[in-house]
């Protein structure tokens, strides 16, 4: 038997290991695969933004969604992670309300934070695919950067949207959240690096 017909797949267990991967190819490759990757990834962002908490003195509750928009970049990988966070964006401004506390369309002042995690989505699925969600580290790295993503666009939207200065939109719209943050990233740090382990584990 030639080598050409045993080339392995994207999503066999014995490349699991390599980069090159991200979560999302281990499941055999078809269409709907990828379709159901890319509405199952915005239906778990819209569910995450209801869990929400009220931040005294800011028009931005502490959310599950940033956290569930960079999971979903980085375990679907660029494109489909992109597409997931469009399709959760586009939907939300339609009038579905699954934005944070049950709200939609595009007047909120938090807004820009979507538009912040359209952007991160697709940066930390690329760098997933080049094995940064491998180690501990790389994920805390990935992580940082993908909210750093998501605050740069978020904090000026913040403040053109309420008429706030630019310091004020970062107490408001930044300061409070960096614990939050924190906990998040090293919830992801755990999580994907002992995912790729199990994986690799059982080739």
């Amino acid at each position: 038997m030639s080598t050409a017909a045993v080339s392995p797949s994207a999503g066999s267990a014995g490349s699991a290991g390599r980069p090159g991967l991200v979560l999302a190819d281990l499941i055999p490759a078809s269409r709907l695969r990828d379709a159901t990757l890319v509405l199952g990834g915005a239906a778990l962002t819209g569910i995450a933004a209801q869990i929400s908490v009220p931040v005294p003195g800011s028009p931005v509750p502490v959310t599950g969604q940033t956290f569930a928009a960079l999971l979903v970049g980085t375990a679907l990988g660029a494109r489909r992670g992109l597409l997931s966070l469009l399709l959760y964006a586009v939907v939300g401004m339609a009038g579905v309300p699954w934005f944070a506390e049950a709200s939609s369309g595009y007047a909120m002042p938090s807004f820009g934070y979507v538009l912040g995690m359209l952007l991160a989505a697709p940066v930390v699925g690329a760098l997933a695919r080049r094995g940064a969600d491998r180690s501990v580290l790389r994920t805390a790295g990935t992580m940082a950067l993908g909210s750093a993503i998501i605050y740069a666009v978020g904090v000026p939207y913040l403040a053109a949207a309420t008429g706030m200065s630019l310091s004020a939109a970062v107490a408001a719209g930044l300061t409070p959240f960096l614990i939050g943050d924190a906990l998040k990233a090293a919830l992801a740090m755990g999580a994907l690096p002992l995912t790729w382990k199990w994986v690799n584990d059982k080739r």
